[in-house]
């Protein structure tokens, strides 16, 4: 956009720049297709899980070719952190999605911005070239060529061998890194705002039994889990919300306590069950998860972990296959954006089966974190999400581990845009 401002709480103009154009003979990019890829995503006919990160919006007005009025409901805090400037703010080419009958493929049409997509090779590479049609800043590099490698220290090999420019590294590797990096590279260290958790199915047993989610809770030592999976380098979680947030908790509600964890299960009868925890095939998971193991059998259960590659685990507690209904335990870690709404939007009813792979079940939560996303008042909202995450605790399904560090490395040849919690933005990327 050329400019967007907010004029008042219910509206937001916008006016685009002038001769941004999509690719592929799609001309260029209107105000109408900015109604269209905003109404598109917040349509619940559509069913985008991101759906509400529109979720007070009444309408998008079209005034003329080029600008235009955002229309909310109700007034919405995430609108500016988390809604705006992340992928449910992308405009689409509403002619091109049209002719593909709304749906885009693996081959995408109609692209934008200062690079385009060349290539993609799933688990292999992506890569993305100078757009020449683009008429504004042209990136600094002709390709740029991305690497999914799933494991932080197979990605450091990776670098030290040449073959990478930059990458995120193992948090356990960042002070060895800083002390002493490879040669001709930058190492820096930034906060992050994701989070891991260890979570409890609740309609599977033994943890349908909510004494035995709490003595779980009661059960795993986090420092140690987290010192031993990050060697000291990452501090452990209270909550979902990191430090610097509306919402962030300064402790929790249980703590570390084997003994009365070690009574709970007695008194159900439960010493001596199995239970099987899932987690991403990586090695700080797995260390993480060998100390839960050792946790847990102190106190009278037996832990199996089972480690899966990263195709198979972002499926296992989806309604769409049936894993979910044997699904006891996991360690699991998500992403996120600089406003509180967007750690707990996947733990409500309509998230299972989504994302909310424990199966919490709230109304009350429901209700409180639909007022914190039209809350304005950053004291108001602070006090709801810090009770949004006492819900959670309090049922049990959750052991909060940590917010992890973020590492990185890159050579010195090459300065990388980097948002403040490290995540990259390689439109931004420019030799130094």
């Amino acid at each position: 956009a050329e400019t967007i401002k907010q004029l008042d709480p219910l509206t937001v103009s916008f006016q685009l720049r002038d001769n941004i154009g999509f690719t592929d003979g799609y001309g260029q990019m209107t105000a109408e297709d900015v109604k269209f890829s905003i109404e598109r995503i917040a349509d619940p006919a559509n069913k985008s899980p991101y759906s509400g990160d529109w979720a007070t919006l009444k309408e998008v007005e079209v005034k003329d070719k080029l600008s235009g009025l955002i229309h909310l409901k109700q007034a919405f805090a995430p609108l500016w952190t988390s809604t705006l400037p992340t992928p449910s703010g992308t405009i689409l080419s509403k002619r091109a999605i049209t002719e593909l009958g709304g749906k885009m493929g693996v081959k995408p049409v109609a692209q934008s911005g200062p690079y385009i997509l060349k290539e993609w090779l799933p688990k292999q590479r992506t890569v993305l070239v100078r757009n020449p049609d683009w008429k504004y800043e042209q990136g600094a590099f002709a390709e740029i060529h991305i690497h999914p490698i799933e494991d932080e220290k197979t990605a450091e090999l990776g670098y030290e061998a040449g073959d990478l420019d930059y990458t995120w590294t193992a948090v356990s590797s960042i002070s060895r890194l800083k002390q002493t990096p490879p040669p001709k590279t930058t190492v820096v260290e930034k906060p992050s705002l994701a989070f891991v958790w260890l979570g409890m199915n609740q309609d599977v047993a033994p943890f349908d039994n909510p004494n035995m989610r709490r003595a779980v809770q009661y059960a795993v030592d986090r420092k140690a889990v987290v010192d031993a999976a990050y060697f000291g380098a990452a501090a452990t979680a209270t909550g979902i919300i990191a430090p610097g947030l509306p919402g962030h908790r300064e402790k929790n509600l249980f703590d570390f306590d084997p003994d009365r964890a070690r009574d709970m299960i007695a008194k159900e009868g439960l010493a001596g069950t199995t239970i099987t925890l899932d987690i991403l095939n990586k090695t700080e998971r797995l260390t993480a998860a060998q100390v839960v193991q050792s946790n847990l059998q102190d106190v009278g259960l037996t832990v199996e972990i089972k480690q899966n590659d990263s195709g198979t685990f972002w499926t296992l507690g989806a309604k769409e296959g049936d894993y979910y209904k044997k699904l006891q335990m996991i360690i699991s870690r998500f992403s996120m954006q600089p406003d509180p709404s967007w750690a707990t939007a996947w733990f409500t009813r309509d998230q299972i089966g989504v994302w909310n792979w424990e199966r919490f079940s709230s109304e009350e939560f429901d209700k409180l974190n639909a007022e914190g996303m039209v809350e304005l008042d950053p004291a108001k909202r602070d006090v709801i999400y810090k009770k949004l995450q006492d819900l959670m605790e309090e049922n049990g399904n959750y052991v909060f581990l940590t917010h992890e560090v973020t590492g990185i490395m890159n050579r010195d040849t090459l300065v990388a845009g980097l948002k403040p919690n490290g995540e990259p933005v390689f439109t931004d990327f420019k030799p130094a």
